[in-house]
């Protein structure tokens, strides 16, 4: 009977993101999939400016920019009405907007299909699997193609033991069975989850389900926005456009009367329904990649886990319907969430509590997302009470279709009560760590600081220290350098470097050519890897750059210089705490809260 840390059921997109996370922690895995092999075709497409974001941290963002197509103006026509409001023929354009509000993020929203998107993060397990030499050429190297999950129970007599392998799985190819023993299993199964069902867990929600088509085209048309996003509102029905990578393949959202069973619907259906909502215009089909007629129910899990040990992610927990762009976004974000935890927990970093918050951040944003997913559908579907009602709740709603609005609660790992916002008040403790320009001192490289948040495992400790040339500031940095050392050291294996736990990350208000590296406390600038080589990359300057203009990242984040500020930051890139400079005791109580001590003795990083 085959054992791993961690069984995944489904290498869709939550799957894969958590098994990334696993191993980057060096942590077993094996994800069991029906497919034959990686995902082909790619259902959604819809990529969220946080997407991206997270992507990019990952390393992965020039890529899937590069090869996808950026959306930057929604379109909405309506029904053709004359001044009484009696309808014409056909439809025409009503409005334009732009599709992400400006400052948001450094990164676009985008349309790259999840096939690719996936592709994208299984070559970067297989780059970290290479890395830490656990890649085999030929080998399953965690992914099991072909088995179909079958049923789950759980030991009960071991289940608090955190070292049993108290789950197990069962799963059938070809005709044969096997079972395999987990310590963790995750959910990742899709909306018909076989393992959601063998924990007896209820979907609850609508029951009428709405029926949509859905049908990558090479279209033939005079519709003059088909390369742009559209929603069109005609007397006949209502779709939603969505230009594809590529320049010519476009995306078509139909939805279907009331009634329409997805099963009854043909091609020839769909291709209807589109030319006489496109009408006056024509609308032919020169190919079809890929359609399919599918039911969408807004549903939620009664419960997102079953005794600590097994979790539900994406469509196993949450379904809902297509407009809003948002499937694969929410389940790649359940899998980034879930991941890194359980990697920290699995390797003795953290207890096994923090695996509760879990539950407590997506079952909250799952929630959110169902809401907003109603009252789109709603909007999508009725006639406009006044002209404009839907392009104005379409635009008033961008700044949650690109996935900035998730606010995680109080917990372990998000320090509400004992934070001070007041001291950057552009940082909400419990959102993502927001983006601004800066220069890096030791290249004089012009960067976003998120970026700098990689993917990696890494807590960050974002210090706010004003201008080093001031002998106040720069003593009041000396002093909270000293001590984070010897914060971080507790918690940080003996054998790891020193910031290979808790990265620290100098941001300063100081002119930048009157700034000298022997200046920077050398907790900052450690000796790491294996040579032992002193890292700058650690210190950043908020000032004008030679050919990228000024950042204003102080102004950005809401923190003034003379007071500055503490951001601890989770690995993940949300907000765990924002606090003073001289509140040592609230940061080393936040990280008592959420991980383990590895050692009491006190070394040292080189000081100057």
């Amino acid at each position: 009977m085959p054992k791993t840390d961690v069984l995944i059921a489904g290498s869709g997109s939550a799957g894969i993101f958590a098994a990334t996370w696993l191993a980057i922690y060096d942590i077993p895995f094996t994800i069991l999939e029906c497919r034959s092999g990686p995902l082909e075709i790619g259902q959604a497409d819809g990529v969220q400016c946080r997407t991206v974001e997270i992507y990019e941290s990952f390393g992965l963002s020039e890529e899937l920019i590069r090869e996808a197509y950026h959306i930057l103006e929604v379109c909405f026509w309506g029904i053709d009405e004359d001044g009484d409001g009696q309808e014409k023929r056909g439809i025409k354009r009503k409005s334009r907007a732009i599709d992400t509000e400006k400052g948001l993020s450094h990164l676009p929203h985008v349309i790259l299909n999840q096939a690719r998107m996936n592709g994208l993060m299984l070559g970067k397990m297989e780059t970290i699997l290479k890395e830490k030499g656990k890649w085999e050429e030929g080998k399953a190297n965690g992914i099991e193609y072909g088995w179909t999950v079958k049923g789950l129970e759980i030991d009960e007599t071991n289940k608090d033991d955190p070292n049993a392998h108290c789950v197990r799985v069962t799963a059938e190819k070809d005709g044969e069975e096997e079972t395999w023993e987990a310590k963790y299993v995750l959910g990742c199964d899709g909306a018909h989850s076989t393992i959601r069902r063998s924990l007896n867990y209820r979907m609850i929600g609508d029951t009428s389900d709405t029926v949509w088509g859905v049908m990558d085209i090479y279209p033939l048309t005079t519709f003059p926005d088909i390369r742009r996003k559209c929603t069109i509102h005609s007397s006949v029905g209502n779709l939603l456009i969505i230009p594809r990578e590529g320049g010519h393949l476009v995306r078509l959202y139909i939805q279907l009367p009331q009634g329409v069973h997805p099963k009854e619907v043909t091609l020839e259906d769909l291709q209807a329904q589109a030319r006489a909502i496109f009408s006056p215009y024509a609308m032919e089909f020169a190919g079809v990649f890929w359609w399919s007629a599918y039911s969408i129910g807004q549903r939620l899990a009664e419960k997102f886990e079953k005794d600590s040990r097994v979790f539900l992610t994406g469509d196993a927990c949450h379904t809902h319907s297509p407009k809003a762009g948002q499937g694969m976004n929410c389940s790649l974000q359940d899998g980034y969430n879930l991941g890194w935890k359980l990697g920290s927990v699995l390797r003795g970093l953290s207890p096994p509590s923090l695996l509760t918050t879990y539950v407590s951040e997506r079952s909250k944003t799952a929630a959110d997302l169902i809401s907003f997913d109603k009252e789109l559908a709603k909007m999508f579907s009725r006639k406009e009470e006044h002209p404009g009602e839907f392009a104005d709740y379409f635009v008033k709603s961008g700044r949650y279709m690109a996935g900035f609005t998730a606010r995680y609660g109080a917990s372990e790992v998000t320090s509400v009560a004992e934070s001070t916002p007041q001291v950057a008040t552009g940082i909400t403790v419990g959102m993502r760590f927001p983006s601004a320009q800066v220069i890096r001192f030791c290249d004089c490289k012009a960067v976003q600081l998120q970026r700098v948040l990689q993917s990696n495992g890494r807590w960050r400790v974002v210090v706010f220290a004003g201008d080093i040339n001031e002998v106040l500031h720069r003593d009041r940095l000396n002093e909270l350098a000293d001590y984070l050392e010897v914060i971080v050291q507790r918690f940080t294996p003996a054998t790891d470097d020193i910031d290979s736990l808790i990265e620290p990350l100098l941001v300063l208000n100081s002119k930048f050519l009157e700034t000298e590296q022997e200046q920077i406390p050398g907790y900052f600038w450690p000796s790491s890897g294996k040579w032992g080589i002193r890292d700058l990359h650690k210190t950043y300057i908020d000032d004008e750059h030679y050919n990228s203009g000024h950042g204003h990242a102080h102004e950005k984040y809401g923190v003034d210089p003379s007071a500055g500020a503490v951001v601890i930051v989770r690995p993940d890139q949300y907000v765990s705490k924002v606090t003073t400079l001289d509140d040592f005791e609230g940061v080393e109580r936040f990280f008592e809260c959420c991980m383990i001590e590895q050692r009491t003795e006190r070394s040292s990083i080189v000081k100057q």
